[in-house]
């Protein structure tokens, strides 16, 4: 039996950032830039109102105020996306709308809250210093500044930068190509009624809303009986279109646990029990010329998932060029007794919750925590109301005989904590 380490040490050191490829740069929101990016424009690009008001000279409005104002007239209108260049005269204004250009000669930007809205004359009841209200051209980004450096994860933010400085496409490291496999005789499709000995497939359509919630792109392969050529001759035509293989069930000890049977032929491909509960039976290893990661996860479905979330989706992160956790563990103290397996990490499903307080409320140890964990329910490897019903995974060491109430325990949440009642 090996340790969660070797295993997981033995995949983040197989696996490797994909190649990057060129993408239009709204295909490439949630992908990771591959290149670092300069911009060639200044942002601004001009001198332009940062409010809707009137272009002045500051000197014009000195002493202006509410008991003083200032009579100005206005030489002319100047909108958003105005080209023409003007000239600004002592004396002068010139009523202006939030983004248009400065004209030359104008050092500030009198609000039109601050003046009565004149169209031929306007009054001013308020000084302005210079540069006031003004957006200086290349405030924001200068010509030729780094704007974005490779590893740079494009979200909204991001693009929106990256199409005010003029780039349209984009180097970037794509989103992995995941194959989900489910083998089992005793499978049948989701939406049929099972009958005796049968059991609809869960395990695809859950790995796979688990891929496409890491934001790589999943493609499910369900149902594969238990035969030796059908699972070789799916599992071959599926490396051609993918950067990673997932398959659950036929890794344990059975007599029928195809996907063991089949892949242990393969020099590559390694068999291990693992020191954790659930998910003890792994596989995992590369195939094909390309040498395509292939995971074999149990085939319990509280197993798998928390195989995919220890294992596949560190991985898949680092093969997209994230970090390999983008999220921390969280501290929390247990609610109450939960028993541990000895010798293994558990990863116990639970309810996370946030004390609103910062402090516990009355648990023994009398040690103060933001949060609580409690068991989320049935523990058993198959129960599926448990796991839906968990927003976190409770990480046990392996050398914890138990947790008692009032404990600190790590755990890895799996969705949005819940506020303690």
């Amino acid at each position: 039996m090996i340790t969660v380490e070797e295993h997981l040490s033995r995949i983040v050191g197989t696996v490797r950032r994909l190649p990057p490829i060129g993408m239009e740069l709204l295909d490439a929101q949630g992908c990771v830039l591959a290149q670092d990016v300069t911009s060639e424009v200044a942002l601004p690009g001009f001198r332009n109102s940062a409010m809707d008001g009137y272009a002045v000279h500051a000197s014009d409005l000195e002493g202006a105020g509410e008991q003083s104002p200032v009579r100005l007239p206005v030489a002319c209108d100047i909108a958003a996306g105005n080209t023409q260049a003007l000239n600004l005269a002592p004396g002068q204004s010139m009523r202006i709308m939030t983004g248009a250009p400065m004209p030359d000669g104008a050092d500030a930007v009198v609000p039109v809250e601050r003046t009565d809205g004149g169209l031929a004359l306007v009054v001013v009841s308020a000084a302005v210093s210079v540069g006031q209200h003004v957006r200086q051209a290349g405030e924001d980004v200068a010509v030729g500044d780094l704007v974005m450096r490779d590893g740079t994860r494009l979200e909204p933010r991001q693009i929106a930068l990256l199409s005010a400085v003029g780039t349209g496409r984009v180097m970037v490291t794509p989103k992995p190509r995941v194959v989900v496999i489910s083998t089992g005789d005793e499978l049948i499709e989701p939406g049929t009624r099972p009958g005796f000995g049968q059991v609809v497939d869960s395990n695809s359509p859950m790995l796979t809303a688990a891929v496409r919630a890491l934001d790589a792109i999943p493609s499910r392969v369900g149902c594969v009986r238990d035969d030796a050529r059908t699972f070789l001759s799916t599992i071959e035509s599926q490396l051609v279109h993918a950067d990673v293989v997932i398959t659950t069930g036929g890794v344990s000890m059975g007599a029928y646990d195809t996907v063991k049977e089949v892949l242990s032929r393969v020099g590559t491909m390694r068999f291990d029990k693992v020191a954790m509960q659930p998910g003890m039976p792994q596989g995992f290893g590369v195939l094909g010329e390309d040498e395509v990661p292939v995971f074999t996860l149990p085939g319990n479905p509280v197993s798998a998932m928390v195989s995919f979330e220890v294992f596949v989706a560190p991985a898949l992160r680092l093969m997209a060029g994230r970090p390999q956790y983008e999220t921390s563990l969280v501290t929390a103290v247990a609610t109450h007794d939960w028993a541990t397996p000895p010798g293994k990490v558990q990863y116990a499903r639970v309810v996370l919750s946030r004390n609103g307080s910062g402090h516990p409320s009355g648990h023994p140890s009398g040690q103060p925590s933001g949060h609580t964990v409690a068991i989320a329910g049935l523990q058993g490897s198959h129960a599926l109301g448990a796991l839906a019903g968990a927003n976190a995974l409770a990480v046990i060491p392996a050398d914890v005989t138990s947790v008692r109430a009032g404990d600190q325990v790590l755990c890895h949440p799996l969705g949005p904590i819940t506020e303690a009642s």
